[in-house]
């Protein structure tokens, strides 16, 4: 088949390509431009959409009287969905394909925004956030796996390049852009905004997206069910120990999810395509690379939490100027991300991965050390150390997921994508938890302590990192 006629038919649904068609040389121009368009789209909607949350709590709660303490499921519902459904969305991609899944969940996700921005209740608003959550998990769960199709082996790094930047500016000026819509506009615009977004991107996607190849094996619905338990049961344990909730409690969701979990790992053995990729897990460097991400992303909603409270409180800051001191980590992000996806595809991502890590560490633990050295510090003082966060975070992510993904077969891409989306919000969570922890403990130094926390972390992702380049680990050629 002409390589024209080819790139036509991964993109025309009418004309479904071929299974046994080799999708390793990645889509032709301009197709390609469009297609990780359609991807850099949805996930920017994915998780800016759960970061503006955060912001506008307050002013979403007064708006619709809602005490505190229940509007919290505003953000809770959203950040559930999506945890508990990521897994099992992957797996179905691999099922009936990557494309499906995705603008499936960007249909539901774009319906859901419009019912978030109608919604003249807290229960109506939690529904909604719950549905767009789960079409979110759509979004996420194949977005790698498309960007694998997308872009031929030589220049994956690239693709995942522009995946993982995508994610780190989205994740880091959430707040930010969320302050400045609710300065001129209601917080229904928040969600509203959604919308033509989304329909732009289902009318592009419906062109541009590949068709991948399917893997034989039957959707378990068991498993999904249990993954659902198993997460479900590990965020609310973790949501209480960081918020306070009665000790029994806690160790009675933790206990719940062990005890869940063994059932369902000993089912995902069993499986010839398990929804919980454990047969990827056995893979030593796929396993040192989600670690890695865990840790990682703990150590960033570490310093994202913490660093506000630390520039109003400690150092006299107003809400505006701290947005702008925190801009220089997506900024720097913007050209770091990139760069390292280059050098991804030749140099090995434990090595980048070491020292962007270890430039993370060494960003915040300068940070850290400011509350300590210095009484009121500059401008200056502060954006080089917020910079160096940046750069570090930057070298890191892009080749890390790419090692994630090309360590798993290509029929298995959407459990690659799942596992690399799940570590993120699992890290994240944990992050979250933490920082409520340690304000708890210890309040008049808590985003201190919580940056030194975050320290431990990042250093602890470069050794996770650096294991990968161990002989006997079994580490990939670079490229693979």
């Amino acid at each position: 088949m002409p390589t024209s006629t080819l790139a036509a038919s991964r993109a025309d649904p009418a004309n479904p390509v071929d299974p046994s068609d080799d999708l390793e040389t990645g889509l032709p121009f301009p197709q390609r431009y469009y297609a990780i368009l359609v991807v850099a789209l949805g996930i920017t909607l994915a998780v800016l959409d759960g970061a503006i949350a955060n912001v506008a709590l307050p002013t979403i709660a007064h708006h619709l009287n809602a005490s505190p303490a229940s509007s919290i499921w505003i953000v809770n519902s959203y950040q559930l969905s999506v945890t508990i459904s990521l897994l099992p969305l992957a797996s179905l991609g691999d099922r009936i394909g990557y494309r499906r899944v995705y603008l499936w969940g960007m249909a539901l996700f774009t319906i859901a925004s419009l019912g978030c921005a109608l919604a003249t209740s807290l229960p109506e608003l939690a529904f909604a956030r719950t549905v767009q959550g789960f079409g979110g998990a759509g979004i996420m769960s194949v977005n790698t796996a498309l960007v694998r199709m997308i872009y031929p082996r030589a220049q994956l790094g690239r693709g995942i390049a522009i995946n993982a930047m995508v994610v780190a500016i989205a994740s880091a000026v959430g707040p930010t852009l969320a302050s400045g819509v609710l300065a001129i506009a209601s917080w229904p615009s928040l969600f509203a905004i959604n919308v033509p977004i989304g329909i732009a991107a289902l009318v592009l996607g419906l062109r541009a997206l590949p068709v991948n190849e399917r893997h034989p094996a039957p959707y378990d619905l068991l498993s999904a069910v249990l993954n659902a338990l198993v997460f479900g049961l590990l965020i609310f344990a973790v949501d209480g120990l960081g918020h306070g909730e009665g000790r029994a409690w806690v160790v009675l969701e933790f206990a719940g999810a062990i005890v869940v979990g063994w059932f369902f790992v000993r089912r995902q053995l069993t499986q010839p395509a398990p929804l919980l990729p454990v047969d990827l897990l056995a893979n030593p460097v796929f396993a040192l690379s989600i670690g890695t991400s865990i840790c990682s992303f703990c150590a960033q909603m570490l310093a994202f939490v913490a660093l506000p409270f630390l520039l109003q409180e400690t150092f006299g800051f107003s809400q505006v100027q701290t947005g702008l001191l925190m801009t220089p980590w997506p900024l720097v992000i913007i050209g770091a991300a990139p760069l390292s996806g280059v050098l991804s595809d030749r140099y090995p991502a434990g090595m980048l991965g070491g020292v962007g890590l270890a430039l993370f560490a060494l960003g915040l633990v300068s940070l850290a050390s400011l509350a300590t050295l210095h009484a009121q510090p500059t401008i200056v003082e502060i954006s080089w150390r917020m910079a160096l966060c940046g750069a570090g975070f930057g070298i890191f992510q892009s080749p890390n997921n790419r090692q994630i993904l090309s360590a798993a077969p290509r029929e298995r891409s959407g459990g690659a994508s799942g596992m690399l989306g799940t570590a993120r919000l699992t890290g994240q969570t944990l992050g979250a938890a933490l920082v409520a922890l340690i304000f708890g403990v210890a309040p008049q130094h808590g985003p201190t302590v919580a940056l030194y926390v975050a320290t431990a972390f990042a250093a602890l992702a470069a050794v996770v990192s650096v294991l990968r380049l161990v002989p006997g680990r079994g580490t990939p050629a670079v490229g693979q």
